[in-house]
């Protein structure tokens, strides 16, 4: 299931949403400029790299390797991994950003990332791959969404073999399906050695990590604060 962009109306501009797409686009856009020996060697500075931060944290020094826990958030494995990301923070974002407001917004989204990476490093501590990508601080504004908005219809993209269609789902049904399958696919792949990186693997922790923080989190950033506002 694909989602797709629909009218929900939001009350004010999404302008951290915008403008995290527009970020995330340009580093990409870096990032493809560099010769393969460059781009190496800049995601292992700036990706998270669960092997050098476990390494931090036995030596007592983790300040160095903890900025990657931010830094990886803009890092992007490829064209479609870039996509798929910026599509949901896309649709999803706004809405989320226009209860939270812009600044509570940006922490929030900062936060759930980091906490979305390390939970995936919780699983493979030892790993030398570099992990990155936004996807789990997306995963946390899907997870707040789902509480505020669960009602909402998602307008879905669904493959029926030769014929795709679209359908309207509710959010409820669309993101817990969504979530149930980051965590069965995390919970499949704990003895499976999976490429979380420039190869293609998925951090599946890292999406259903983000996601339950997303969903702790936001009422505790005040997503149902404002109680003026129809929900929609």
């Amino acid at each position: 299931m694909v989602p797709l962009r629909d009218n929900n109306p939001t009350q004010t501009t999404a302008y951290i949403t915008y403008a995290l797409i527009v970020l995330n686009v340009v580093i990409f856009l870096f990032e493809i400029s560099l010769t393969p020996p460059q781009l190496n060697a800049f995601l292992q500075e700036w990706a998270v790299v669960p092997r050098e931060l476990t390494s931090s944290f036995v030596n007592g020094t983790p300040a160095g390797e903890w900025i990657t826990l931010f830094t990886s958030q803009f890092l992007h494995a490829g064209f479609l991994h870039l996509g798929g990301n910026m599509l949901f923070l896309w649709i999803f974002g706004n809405n989320v950003e226009d209860k939270l407001g812009h600044v509570r917004f940006i922490l929030f989204y900062l936060l759930c990332g980091a906490l979305a990476a390390l939970a995936q490093w919780f699983f493979a501590q030892q790993s030398p791959i570099p992990s990155l990508g936004a996807s789990g601080a997306i995963a946390g504004v899907m997870g707040a969404y789902i509480l505020r908005f669960p009602r909402a219809e998602v307008l879905t993209l669904l493959p029926l073999g030769i014929i795709i269609t679209t359908v309207r789902l509710p959010a409820v049904l669309f993101l817990g399906f969504w979530f149930i399958q980051q965590a069965f696919n995390g919970t499949v792949s704990l003895n499976v050695q999976t490429d979380v990186g420039m190869s293609g693997g998925v951090a599946y922790w890292a999406h259903a990590g983000g996601f339950v923080f997303g969903a702790v989190l936001g009422p505790l950033f005040g997503l149902f604060s404002d109680k003026t506002r129809s929900d929609f």
